[in-house]
């Protein structure tokens, strides 16, 4: 295969933080090479490079090739270099044809032609969408979608995918696999960002991974194993990942829920968790895992049921009641449910019970504030330049700890995880992975939503399994394998997985 991107010796600093230290990448047509690293290793700034938004100090950038000096983005394009970012570039109040062919829009438009044109590259890509139908009306997946015929409009022959499934749910990040299998046979090279392991393995044909701004190795995917790549991210094989179990004896139920239902999405859900356990919810996206965790939460409104805690009956009518109760919640989305963006630190971090920090006239006690926040900020090791910053100055792994920093503050017996690990790195997810044992260790009871497989088979006791709206049934330690967790995912009841499982 010809080799379309050859990057060199590659070196980029900012102020004195050298980011990339003479990085070598290849990229040949016709293939999947997968980027992987920690967060901060240095994958999108070379991205950047290579998409022309940075000027390199030194090394080449060749182009099938030619070398090239990308005077910017648009530049890089037009030589055939496309980003497709996690966060959508388009013209959201335009049309799904505006934004496609924005760049060579005419000042006589025949919207006929432009709308057939447009409708003719989605289709290439197996789907139908509107060519009239404006951006901002469109789902995430089809808006992803979007951006892959604008960059075929210019005749791209290099895409780079910068966690393109991160907020995708199950069936349309197979799509979009589906699509860059397409692009790949059609000759497309393919550069692949994510922090999904098990994506990447079943779509590279190579994997570069890099560590604080260098390049580690380049491998074949067929020559190499999860667990190798892991090693080479972060010096710890898969089993480390999760950490050593600590002593963690099961006490008596913390939570137990009967038929609790919302009258809509949830229906007769009922489950239980003890003291130290720590019990995973499994489903495809959709299934009502997270709408059943924000009606123990009190979130949204529980039309019938009951929810018991250490044994007697709680009403939970909204958040402060749950959190009163003992109840937290780490949610799905933390920069919009989890966190006060522009709040510091050490405000996000204690919010969840102000009580013992507040005098008697309600104001907030800053030398006892403080002297918490900086136990929460060391216990959870949060890198952080001042804990006065806002919280949106931290990495994403760094503001997910905040989040749980809430929780350990608020010391309540019930903590549930919705995705715990998303958007952050193989390094902060065995951090995270630490210090939910750890509070399972101290006697709480912990529930875990998560659509990494290979997260809940490695954190949890056992898993329940949900699908449109209902628990369809359970996997103990011994039983855990994706087929037997996908059946229950995929059938209505646990007789009929049964079924299914004894017929196999």
């Amino acid at each position: 295969m010809e080799t379309v991107v050859e990057l060199t010796g590659i070196r980029k600093s900012f102020g004195g933080v050298r980011a990339l230290q003479g990085v070598d990448f290849t990229l040949r047509s016709g293939e999947v090479h997968a980027l992987l690293g920690e967060n901060g290793a240095g994958k999108s700034t070379l991205m950047r490079v290579l998409g022309g938004e940075y000027v390199p100090e030194s090394g080449s950038v060749k182009v099938r090739g030619a070398e090239q000096r990308f005077k910017g983005p648009m530049d890089a394009l037009d030589k055939g270099i496309a980003i497709i970012h996690q966060e959508m570039a388009l013209a959201t109040d335009l049309t799904v044809a505006e934004n496609i062919f924005l760049a060579e829009i005419p000042s006589v438009i025949s919207w006929r032609d432009l709308n057939r044109r447009a409708a003719e590259l989605i289709s290439s890509l197996g789907f139908s969408i509107s060519p009239s139908a404006t951006a901002s009306d469109l789902s995430v997946a089809h808006q992803q979608v979007v951006e892959i015929a604008k960059a075929l409009s210019k005749n791209a022959s290099v895409m780079v995918f910068d966690e393109p499934t991160a907020v995708l749910s199950v069936q349309d990040a197979e799509r979009l696999l589906g699509i860059i299998r397409t692009l790949r046979e059609r000759g497309v090279g393919i550069i692949y960002i994510s922090h999904r392991l098990d994506e990447v393995f079943r779509i590279a044909d190579r994997i570069t991974v890099m560590k604080d701004g260098a390049s580690v190795q380049t491998v074949e995917r067929k020559d190499v194993a999860i667990d190798d790549v892991i090693r080479m991210m972060v010096g710890r094989s898969l089993k480390a990942l999760f950490g050593d179990d600590l002593e963690r004896p099961i006490g008596e139920e913390v939570l137990r829920i009967e038929d609790l239902s919302d009258g809509a999405r949830i229906r007769g859900a009922s489950l239980s968790v003890k003291a130290g356990e720590i019990v995973g919810l499994g489903g495809l996206v959709g299934a009502g895992r997270t709408e059943l965790v924000r009606l123990i939460f009190g979130a949204e409104k529980a039309r019938s049921g009951k929810i018991f805690l250490h044994g007697k009956e709680v009403r939970v009518n909204n958040p402060r009641a749950a959190v009163k109760a003992g109840i937290g919640l780490v949610p799905e989305s933390r920069k919009e449910q989890g966190l006060v963006l522009d709040f510091p630190i050490r405000v996000n971090a204690t919010m969840s019970k102000l009580g013992p920090l507040v005098n008697a006239f309600g104001f907030v006690r800053r030398a006892a504030e403080g002297a918490t926040v900086e136990k929460l900020a060391a216990r959870l090791r949060i890198k952080a330049g001042s804990l006065n910053d806002p919280a949106s100055s931290l990495s994403g792994g760094n503001q997910q700890k905040v989040v749980l920093a809430k929780w350990f503050h608020a010391d309540g017996d019930l903590l549930i995880f919705d995705e715990p690990t998303r958007g952050v790195d193989v390094g902060a997810k065995t951090e995270i992975y630490s210090l939910i044992k750890s509070l399972a260790a101290e006697g709480r009871a912990v529930l875990v939503i998560s659509s990494e497989h290979i997260e809940l088979f490695g954190l949890c006791d056992r898993i329940l399994v949900m699908r449109e709206g209902e628990l369809t049934g359970s996997l103990d330690p011994q039983d855990y394998t994706e087929e037997k967790l996908l059946k229950l995912a995929m059938v209505n009841t646990v007789s009929q997985a049964e079924a299914i499982a004894t017929s196999n």
